[in-house]
């Protein structure tokens, strides 16, 4: 059972059925009666409840990539920034436009790494809170500050999101080269371009090069 709407209900137990007190036997020739009626046990049982975040637009990537600054910079959530892995440890929502504007919510979750679907650094848990989103934003550090490829960064993230859930790996997305005010990303740009064969965002979230272009771009894929 999904409950994804405010008020929305569901009995996940029955109630047992009530006694009836000494005063429901009382008759006009026996006004207190000195008997009662036990009531029934209801239903009992364990439950696990998942809580899963809605947001229109989802931030992916890996540690470090850059999402929890793109978030702050596209609104005023404030989530922990900082040059080592795994700073965000839980989902963050943030309101991206003012009400003149086209306004969307946006989530950024934890990094992901390898084996993220099959619950490796807490895959499981992350994925789920963008498995509402309506369109997906891949965030590549086209840097390469921690050594790693962006190309198969993004080849990675694809991955994960298929092998967790199908549905995942065919919702609409965008890429966003994030980190491309550094000299390293003029090269790895080209390759990331050639191997998602589809238009990528080059950006800074730390300057907001590119910002608005992006900003643009996910209004656009959202649906109507």
């Amino acid at each position: 059972m999904d409950l994804t709407h405010p008020g929305e209900k569901f009995v996940l137990c029955q109630g047992g059925r009530g006694g009836r007190g000494n005063s429901r036997f009382a008759t006009s020739t026996r006004q207190t009666p000195r008997h009662a009626e036990d009531g029934r046990p209801g239903e009992a049982g364990e439950f696990i409840l998942i809580l899963k975040s809605i947001a229109q637009v989802g931030l992916v990537g890996l540690p470090n990539a850059g999402k929890s600054s793109l978030l702050a910079a596209f609104s005023a959530a404030r989530p922990k920034i900082a040059s080592y892995p795994f700073t965000t440890l839980a989902p963050y929502i943030g309101v991206v436009g003012s009400p003149e504007e086209t306004r969307f919510t946006l989530a950024d979750i934890p990094g992901l790494i390898e084996g993220a679907n099959e619950g490796k650094g807490l895959g499981h848990d992350f994925l789920r809170h963008i498995e509402r989103c309506s369109v997906l934003l891949l965030v590549i550090d086209t840097a390469g500050v921690d050594g790693r490829n962006p190309t198969e960064d993004y080849r990675l993230l694809r991955k994960e999101l298929r092998l967790h859930d199908v549905a995942l790996g065919k919702r609409p997305f965008l890429v966003a080269a994030n980190k491309s005010d550094l000299p390293e990303s003029a090269k790895n740009l080209a390759a990331l371009r050639a191997a998602a064969r589809r238009a990528i965002f080059p950006i800074s979230a730390k300057s907001g090069e590119g910002l608005p272009a992006l900003l643009d771009a996910i209004r656009k894929s959202l649906p109507a």
